[in-house]
């Protein structure tokens, strides 16, 4: 969910070859890390007939997190083996794995009442005080510029930061398998003004409410620092649950990766350097770095030796930074050995390649992302045939620029996906 515009996919960007068809490895696991098809309900009866064998599929509002909860409960992927080179089934049992979240284009509709931790709990909204007064309090604290009375009426009464951790809390452990997603920071993104009575008119009853919905766009922008406040809630939530996360981040990039460094500072990786290692005689220290280790802790007495039980820590254990639209060079400074979080970058047709400057820079950014770190999305609001479109376009430029075969890439990519999901 990068895009500004109508919430529907340029034709141009879904046009196919479809002699390629007949010889793209489908029975192979093809792994969709980041969609959005419970915008448009009427679609998800689709994914049965799809030949992607999973989706990953995104909560963002208030309006879609039941929604989102409802599709894993009849179509959840609960076990990893389920990915490993099994054909697609045309039906939709274990197709799909959850991510609850809130998006940072919503992120003014929360208030941020936590405990002070990091500069939180600043107090924008009283619950117990009138409401009006209380809202445009909070919205004038939050937006920028301060909107007017008129706009501040058609927003909703912002909803406590604390009760949704709660329930997304449990949401995850409801789930089985399933992440924090979609949360990041947007200094692009503006407020959609109000509705008037002729968009109401018009308004396309299939889609999940609270989006855009193709509105003009007001000047009213989520201050940055109220975003990452919402941001860094919901990682912590990852964190102490030890799930990965799905990032967005859109004109942002230095202060994403600031607030994820101020979680996991103090948690950095020793790096030894080469020099101190040809002091250590050969085979007497392993200097390699252990990601299990650092994630997990020793084995639980009270469960079989074989397990480790999960250490929670103030940061995940794994975050995908979605259609990302950073430089090579970012790509390197998330790759830092020092860091001790997994980062992958995840690339879609959609968002990648709408644009001359995003096609120009692709093939370096895709040069740059290790082949271990390396996931493909459609960031679809609509299941089907489509979605399998786009997922095979954006798998087959990323196996051209790796010189990857397609079964080679494909088999790589979804082992990608299963270290991404269960670690």
């Amino acid at each position: 969910m990068c895009r500004q515009s109508d919430d529907q996919t340029d034709p141009a960007i879904l046009a196919h070859d479809e002699s390629h068809t007949a010889d793209f490895p489908w029975h192979i696991s093809v792994c969709d890390a980041h969609c959005h098809p419970t915008d448009t309900m009427s679609s998800i009866a689709s994914i049965g007939s799809m030949r992607a064998r999973a989706l990953t599929i995104m909560a963002t509002r208030s309006q879609d997190q039941d929604l989102v909860s409802s599709v894993a409960a009849k179509s959840g992927i609960r076990d990893r083996a389920v990915l490993q080179g099994e054909p697609v089934v045309q039906n939709t049992s274990n197709r799909v794995v959850p991510a609850f979240g809130w998006h940072p284009w919503f992120s003014y509709q929360l208030y941020d009442d936590t405990d002070g931790t990091d500069g939180g709990g600043n107090a924008t909204y009283d619950p117990s005080g009138a409401t009006a007064e209380q809202k445009a309090k909070h919205y004038g604290a939050v937006l920028s510029p301060t909107p007017d009375e008129k706009f501040i009426a058609s927003l909703p009464d912002p909803k406590p930061l604390s009760s949704f951790i709660s329930e997304t809390r449990q949401r995850v452990l409801d789930a089985g398998t399933a992440l924090i997603g979609e949360v990041g920071l947007d200094k692009a993104f503006r407020l959609p003004w109000p509705w008037n009575a002729a968009e109401q008119s018009e308004r396309d009853g299939t889609l999940t409410p609270g989006g855009r919905e193709g509105r003009s766009l007001s000047p009213h922008h989520v201050k940055m620092a109220h975003q990452v406040q919402v941001l860094k809630a919901q990682l912590r939530l990852a964190g102490e649950l030890g799930v990965a996360v799905s990032i967005h981040g859109v004109q942002a990039h230095g202060v994403l990766f600031d607030a994820l460094a101020s979680l996991w500072k103090g948690y950095e990786k020793e790096v030894v350097s080469r020099r101190k290692q040809k002091l250590v005689a050969k085979g007497a220290e392993d200097f390699s770095s252990s990601d299990e280790d650092d994630e997990y802790g020793g084995t639980d007495e009270t469960i079989r030796p074989t397990e480790k039980r999960y250490k929670p820590k103030p940061f995940p254990p794994r975050v995908c930074l979605h259609s990302f639209s950073g430089s090579p060079q970012m790509v390197s400074q998330y790759l830092n050995p020092a860091i001790p979080l997994k980062v992958f970058f995840s690339f879609s047709t959609v968002i990648n390649l709408s644009t001359a400057g995003g096609e120009s820079k692709f093939p370096d950014v895709i040069g740059a992302c290790p082949d271990d770190r390396l996931l493909v999305e459609s960031d679809l609001h609509c299941a089907g045939e489509d979605m399998d479109r786009v997922l095979e376009d954006m798998y087959r430029k990323v196996c051209d620029i790796k010189g990857w075969s397609l079964e080679e890439g494909v088999e790589r990519i979804r082992k990608n996906y299963e270290d991404f999901i269960f670690g």
